[in-house]
């Protein structure tokens, strides 16, 4: 999948510091409910994927890549595609990926909200 695919799906949990404002997390939550999308947020919010009642379509890892590989490592969940954010991606955590054959692009939901947002016109 690449960034524009991803912003055409509905579900997204975003992992990482959700609660405050400042934070990359919460802005990219904030910006897909904006949006329309479904949001569940994992990190300050649920502890983890597994956690999550509804279908996951993409999994937004805006967290330390140490926390984000540990999330990686438990999840259970079904979903089409990882978004790793800036920041977010460390050589573990994209072996990891790449040993479990998890489908995953580096980039960021912000710009892709900004270019591509399902409510906007293409």
């Amino acid at each position: 999948m690449d960034l524009k695919e991803i912003m055409q799906q509905q579900s997204f949990a975003v992992a990482g510091d959700t609660v405050r404002p400042h934070k990359y997390a919460a802005q990219i939550k904030q910006g897909l409910i904006e949006h329309g999308y479904t949001v569940y947020a994992v990190g300050k919010e649920l502890a983890s994927f597994n956690d999550i009642d509804g279908e996951i379509d993409i999994i937004d890892l805006c967290i330390n890549p140490v926390q984000g590989l540990a999330l990686m490592r438990e999840c259970k969940k079904p979903f089409k595609c990882i978004v790793i954010q800036p920041g977010a991606e460390s050589d573990e955590l994209l072996a990891f990926l790449d040993e479990h054959r998890l489908p995953y692009i580096q980039g960021c939901l912000l710009v892709g909200l900004s270019v591509y947002a399902k409510d906007q016109a293409q």
